[in-house]
């Protein structure tokens, strides 16, 4: 979903990363609108200023985390915990693109074949009670072999299937050959094939985060895994547990409850953790009224996009309480292409040619919500002036943000359809989230379908519910998730791409991200080959793939996403590019 490139990286690729910024200097405490710029490293007008230690701030949140474990969180809610709470090895100081060291000692080395990646693991970090001892390089090695098991089974490790003896399906669970621990504080993987470069990239996410195994094992011999609820941590804060390690402070559907973790030691991070604690409210569903009490109280912060009116609110009365994230994804919107008549490429061309992409935008909220989007890899992502940049390829079914109904008609034509529109009786399931600005996005969607004759129903859900249950359950056969929406697992084209397009990528069993399932071996190829490649050579590939994609025509694509986010007057936030949220451990009171 998110993530960066370090120093080291961009040396070895030889480009220069274009983060995402606004103009100015302004504090994340400002209201702020993020462009497509940034100075190097720094994404402009989003740094996060000194503040004062202690206090407490309330983070509302329309839907729960989709998990605390480390292994198993992939979504934007989970991924605001996990970074205040644990301590993978390398990790993104909101303001700036590139990484640094968090769990490890520095930047990971790449040996000269691109087949080893050698990190050194930081000493003197601890894990919280009831573990209570320094982490070593054998828990970052059994947080990667657990993933990789059926009980676990996550979406992290298709970017690191390269991995010698890591199983080519989620099974039992097994010691992975390709991953040594030499010592305590030395980690080295060796690859099958020569990539290092995504595989070192890769290194900034959740699955890197030290697990326990005399600990965990217990939990992780059930199906699924139990650890979710008795996770260890080793950022400076924790989910408040008890001593057997029953995280007390976790409430599903209800409340997160973090407090400081005692056995975090400031000196080995670089994070400041100015709050003494942070309550995370995750039932706040009406994110009108959530908006409005954000604005007009104290101690409080918004996880979720403003809805439209109170974002026109913000923006005209409160100036100094809102920032705008540069979230480095899109939304889109896929289409089932193994459903009939959506398997035929000339009924996917015309939803596409007919869809008004801008009334979508609207719906979300307007030009703040990001421009439209035109292809996959959105502005501030390595590769997107080889995908065609602003303007993106130059095809007819795209040309129109507004719809082209006479264009979309003829496509229909060409599928089989003589009067230019659908004329089955099939009616077609859209699932969203229960709440704007999802919500209203679905339904502009319904009436878009409707132009082409097609009879779709809006089927509404919770945030968690729309994706672990309906939209990445191949099973379901939905014709589409009304409110889709992909952030970069990293910054390079191959995050945005692989897991969203690739034919391998897909799960039938659940947990699939190719929401599509698409699957054209020409485009797998081409990623596979792709994926070994560096610099500018890398980037054009990438780029010429994200062509392909949208070629194919398996999704709508809608709006490059920003996120306005709000904070009380008394409350600094720290505005976080890489998790498209606040970043809780350098937020604070004024």
């Amino acid at each position: 979903m998110r993530a960066f490139w370090s120093a080291a990286f961009i040396a070895v690729l030889s480009f220069v990363v274009a983060g995402c910024g606004g103009s100015g200097s302004s504090s994340t405490s400002s209201s702020t609108s993020g462009g497509t710029s940034s100075s190097g490293n720094v994404l402009a007008g989003l740094q996060p200023k000194a503040g004062k230690k202690g206090g407490n701030v309330t983070l509302l949140s329309s839907t729960d985390v989709d998990y605390l474990d480390p292994g198993h969180t992939y979504y934007t809610v989970g991924y605001t915990i996990l970074y205040a709470t644990q301590r993978p090895l390398y990790s993104v100081k909101p303001g700036q693109t590139n990484s640094q060291p968090d769990l490890a000692a520095g930047p990971p080395q790449i040996s000269a074949d691109e087949k080893t990646v050698t990190v050194k693991i930081r000493p003197g970090v601890r894990f919280s009670p009831p573990v209570n001892r320094e982490v070593t390089s054998k828990d970052v090695k059994y947080a990667f072999e657990r993933a990789f098991t059926a009980n676990v089974a996550n979406e992290y490790t298709t970017y690191f299937s390269d991995i010698v003896g890591a199983p080519a399906k989620p099974g039992k669970f097994k010691a992975i050959s390709g991953i040594e621990t030499p010592d305590n504080h030395t980690l080295v993987i060796h690859l099958k094939r020569p990539s290092g470069v995504g595989v070192a990239a890769a290194l900034v996410m959740p699955i890197t985060a030290p697990v326990p195994e005399e600990y965990a094992k217990k939990f992780d011999e059930k199906s699924p895994s139990t650890y979710n609820t008795h996770v260890v941590f080793t950022g400076p804060y924790m989910v408040k547990n008890d001593s057997a390690g029953n995280l007390t402070g976790y409430h599903a559907g209800t409340s997160i409850q973090l407090v400081r973790n005692p056995n975090w030691d400031p000196k080995t991070d670089y994070k400041p953790a100015y709050l003494d604690s942070i309550l995370m409210k995750t039932n706040a569903s009406d994110l009108d009224v959530a908006s409005r009490q954000t604005l007009q109280g104290s101690n409080l912060m918004t996880e979720d996009p403003a809805p439209a009116n109170v974002l026109k609110l913000a923006v005209t009365r409160y100036k100094g309480q809102y920032v705008t994230i540069p979230s480095g994804g899109y939304r889109w919107l896929p289409m089932n292409t193994t459903l009939k008549p959506f398997d035929n490429i000339n009924v996917r061309k015309a939803v596409i040619a007919v869809f008004d992409r801008n009334a979508v935008r609207q719906a979300r909220g307007g030009p703040l919500v990001g421009d439209i989007a035109t292809h996959f890899i959105p502005p501030g992502i390595a590769g997107f002036q080889q995908a065609g940049g602003q303007k993106g390829p130059n095809l007819d079914f795209l040309a129109h943000p507004e719809g082209d109904p006479a264009l979309a008609a003829s496509y229909m034509k060409k599928a089989g359809f003589p009067s230019g529109k659908y004329t089955g009786n099939q009616t077609y399931t859209i699932v969203t989230e229960n709440v704007n600005p999802g919500k209203a996005q679905a339904v502009v969607a319904q009436a878009q379908f409707a132009k082409l004759g097609f009879k779709v129903q809006v089927r509404t859900v919770s945030q968690a519910t729309m994706y672990t249950g309906f939209c990445q359950v191949p099973d379901k056969k939905l014709l589409s998730c009304g409110d889709a929406a992909w952030f970069k697992d990293f910054n390079d084209p191959q995050s945005m791409l692989e897991p969203t397009f690739k034919g391998s990528a897909i799960s039938l069993s659940g947990g699939n991200n190719n929401l599509a399932q698409l699957n054209d071996p020409k485009i797998d190829a081409a990623m596979t080959k792709a994926a070994t490649l560096q610099g500018n050579a890398r980037l054009q590939a990438w780029g010429d793939i994200d062509q392909m994609i949208v070629g194919d025509a398996p999704a709508v694509p809608l709006v490059w996403d920003k996120t306005t986010v709000l904070e009380s007057k008394n409350v600094q936030g720290a505005a976080d590019a890489y998790t498209d949220s606040f970043n809780l451990a350098f937020s604070s009171l004024k």
